[in-house]
């Protein structure tokens, strides 16, 4: 028996077969943006046929936005598809694909095999309410789900998880701050185990500076550019989620390119994307009471020296001081690269979101009537 999972991302997917224990990685693929323009189907079923091809006998699925239904992974049948596809104004890049994966693996592997959904927003279904709750009219945030939502949970639930196992003598964990940087970036605030805070909100476009998404914005700015672009919602949601962040700055959205360029543009949208990361820390710093980790993950994360040192940089006030050597090291590895002497841990924990998910799917197949043999 072996689970298949699928992670849909924003610019890529990621493909891995896991052993029936969760544990055994059997197979794995990573396709990127030159990729992903294949569809679904013929893509799963070139993995499989590159010796792959395992007993394949549950498939999960991370799935973006669940908003207030979905708070724990689900068996995915006709009522999920249509729930998760009635989300997917709020989560235009990826809860589309994710339908697009779901239907591919049900023509590949046929019906009878179970599908599992784990979702993003379910790390911070618990949220409290000063940190969830948007300044808006009651009445209109309870007709609509208004909420912050948060996203990531996947990939923050990971780097929490491998924090507690590299220092299980602080209690419940402790207090941490974990950064998600990638095409999509956020960065959650935990204390002994639960998220008090998070970057993103009501959809993934709040928070930190993207590959292609704004992050924070005057909402006035928006109203403006309604009125004097004549912009249509389809427009401005656009512009937001695909034509800003470091692309809209410095007309590219790769991190690497832009470090590599290094003209004025570029150098700008650098540091924005740096100090905006640097702000939230401040702000989370607060938020906890003091930190006792800091934890970057995600293709920029764990990849991208120059950026962790930049988004770090001046914060020995607060307790952070850099080993730079070993920070040069890190790319792609776990590592510590605080200094031996800073009171806060800082890491770089690769994420590992395809264990979490192949996890969850068992766990639930264990607790229902899939049929998992």
């Amino acid at each position: 028996m072996a689970v298949l999972t699928v992670n849909a991302g924003s610019s890529s997917i990621r493909l891995a077969i896991f052993a029936a224990d969760g544990h055994e990685r059997l197979a794995q693929a990573h396709y990127t943006d030159a990729r992903t323009g294949a569809e679904p189907e013929a893509q799963l079923r070139a993995f499989l046929g590159q010796g792959a091809h395992h007993a394949i006998r549950v498939v999960a699925h991370r799935v973006v936005h669940g908003g207030a239904t979905f708070t724990q992974p689900r068996v995915i049948d006709a009522a999920v598809k249509e729930k998760i596809e009635r989300l997917t104004a709020l989560a235009p890049l990826h809860n589309p694909i994710a339908l697009r994966w779901i239907e591919a693996c049900e023509d590949v592997l046929g019906k009878d095999v179970p599908q599992i959904a784990a979702f993003d927003t379910a790390f911070y279904s618990e949220l409290p309410q000063v940190a969830a709750t948007y300044a808006l009219p009651r009445a209109l945030c309870e007709k609509h789900g208004l909420r912050r939502y948060g996203f990531h949970g996947l990939a923050h639930e990971a780097m929490w998880r491998r924090w507690r196992a590299l220092r299980p003598e602080i209690k419940d964990g402790g207090r941490v701050i974990s950064l998600q940087l990638g095409a999509g970036c956020s960065i959650t605030a935990v204390k002994h185990g639960n998220p008090i805070d998070t970057s993103m909100g009501f959809t993934p476009i709040e928070g930190l500076v993207m590959a292609t998404r704004s992050g924070d914005v005057d909402p006035g700015l928006l109203t403006y550019l309604q009125r004097v672009e004549a912009l249509t919602a389809d427009q401005l949601e656009q512009l937001l989620t695909r034509d800003s962040g470091l692309r809209g700055v410095a007309g590219e959205a790769d991190m690497k390119a832009l470090l590599a360029h290094g003209d004025a543009d570029a150098r700008l949208a650098v540091e924005m994307y740096c100090y905006r990361a640097r702000k939230y820390i401040g702000a989370y710093h607060a938020a906890l009471g003091g930190v006792d980790g800091i934890l970057f993950g995600g293709g920029v994360g764990e990849h991208a020296p120059t950026v962790r040192s930049k988004i770090l940089a001046g914060l020995e006030s607060l307790g952070v001081v850099m080993d730079a050597t070993a920070n040069r090291a890190a790319a792609g590895t776990e590592a510590r690269i605080s200094h031996r002497d800073s009171r806060v841990e800082v890491w770089v924990i690769p994420v590992d979101e395809a264990r979490v998910l192949a996890r969850a799917a068992l766990a639930l197949a264990s607790a229902t009537t899939v049929g998992v043999q």
